[in-house]
């Protein structure tokens, strides 16, 4: 794949065939956009993943079983501020109705539609407002409506998320756009998150939902705020074949190309999560090498990365390294302190578990950045893990509240 192939863009431009509007429907106090819809002209192929919480929101038991047994969809229609999560038997009806009039509207089977919600938990859906809203939505989605979608749908997100990707297959020209919310409650597997996935490329239904969880495992399920898992996490993929290419699968010369697209996007969106997280000023990668399993890599580095002492040490630019020992040494991870690594940047701070290298200062310079990276070396195997964080400040408390 030549790399002129393959171009990202930070808009909401959406694929052949889907149209998309937000709106304000009137869910929240501020009178800030609150729903959104996407719908597509044709029946969409679709994948989906979902938060692994054992508590899940109505409109994540719906859309699941929806993608395990009918795998297609016409669109989806997402309200924000109230999450229909922990509702009862209500809940699960009001995520139905949604649906059901979702469809009505543009004429297609109800089973085709999706439902997304977030917000608060424990508080019953707004039908008297979210009903008519479906129908404003319906009159107003146009096929350059993904930025206002991409309004829509934001809860305490500070900037839209949208990215968009244009590659070759065929020779036909195809997009690939990712719409998402997410900046707290942010902790894999997934976050406290919404991600529509829009392609207009051709996609073999059971390659679309292998290649969407690989790449939610690569971007989605790296990142993390504030290690608190959510109950509707969702991420709806949707390939409606508009492009005119042959069907997209494992084997096909422009697969890769296909692939490259779709984890492009995830990751830019992931990211922008982290740089969004509330209260957050710096994005932090942890990165642990040297470990004597995966598992033992993928734990440590999310022991440091969720570490509050760790997270607000780099508030205050101040490298406390041995916060960051605490915490590898507390995880389920196989550590020997005589053994740690340690370094902010390329500056090492801590060798064989002991004080070593740049001083306080020169380690401060590093931290005080708005980006930077933590590497740790157990020095016990051959096996390493990254994730993705952010610092926590008093802000992030003034959210929350």
């Amino acid at each position: 794949m030549k790399k002129s192939n393959l171009k990202f863009s930070a808009a909401a431009t959406l694929p052949a065939g889907f149209r998309a509007a937000g709106i304000v429907a009137g869910l929240k106090k501020s009178r800030k956009p609150d729903m959104a819809l996407f719908v597509d002209d044709v029946p969409a192929v679709l994948a989906g993943t979902f938060t692994t919480n054992q508590v899940k929101a109505a409109t994540v038991r719906l859309d699941a079983e929806r993608v395990a047994k009918i795998g297609c969809a016409h669109g989806v229609v997402v309200n924000s501020g109230q999450a229909n999560a922990c509702t009862g038997k209500q809940g699960y009806r009001d995520a139905q109705a949604m649906a059901v009039h979702a469809a009505k509207q543009f004429g297609v089977a109800p089973e085709t539609f999706l439902v997304c919600s977030t917000g608060r938990i424990g508080v019953p859906l707004r039908m008297d407002i979210i009903l008519p809203g479906i129908e404003k939505l319906a009159a107003a989605v146009v096929p350059n409506g993904g930025e206002s979608a991409a309004r829509g749908i934001m809860t305490t997100d500070l900037v839209p998320k949208r990215y968009t990707a244009t590659f070759r297959a065929n020779g036909r020209t195809c997009r690939f756009t990712g719409i998402a919310k997410g900046s707290g409650m942010i902790q894999p597997c997934m976050a406290t998150m919404l991600a529509f996935l829009l392609t207009d490329a051709k996609v073999d239904r059971r390659a679309l939902q292998k290649a969407l969880k690989a790449a939610v495992d690569k971007s989605f399920n790296r990142i993390s705020v504030d290690a608190d898992q959510s109950t509707n996490d969702t991420v709806l993929l949707l390939a409606n074949g508009c492009a005119g290419n042959a069907t997209l699968k494992p084997g096909h010369r422009d697969w890769p190309a296909f692939v490259a697209a779709l984890e492009g996007v995830t990751f830019r969106l992931a990211m922008a999560m982290v740089r969004d997280g509330e209260g957050a000023q710096k994005l932090v990668t942890v990165r642990v090498q040297g470990a004597r399993t995966p598992a033992d890599a993928e734990a440590a580095a999310r022991s440091v990365a969720n570490s509050f002492l760790v997270k607000t040490s780099w508030v205050g630019s101040y490298p406390n390294w041995g916060r960051i020992m605490d915490a590898l040494g507390y995880s389920p991870a196989r550590v020997d302190e005589t053994k740690v690594e340690i370094r902010y940047g390329p500056l090492l701070c801590a060798r064989n578990g002991l004080k070593a290298g740049a001083s306080i200062e020169q380690l401060s310079k590093v931290a005080a950045q708005k980006e930077f990276t933590i590497t740790i070396d157990l020095h016990l195997g051959r096996h390493a893990a990254t994730v993705y964080s952010c610092d926590c400040t008093e802000d992030y408390v003034k959210i929350n509240k």
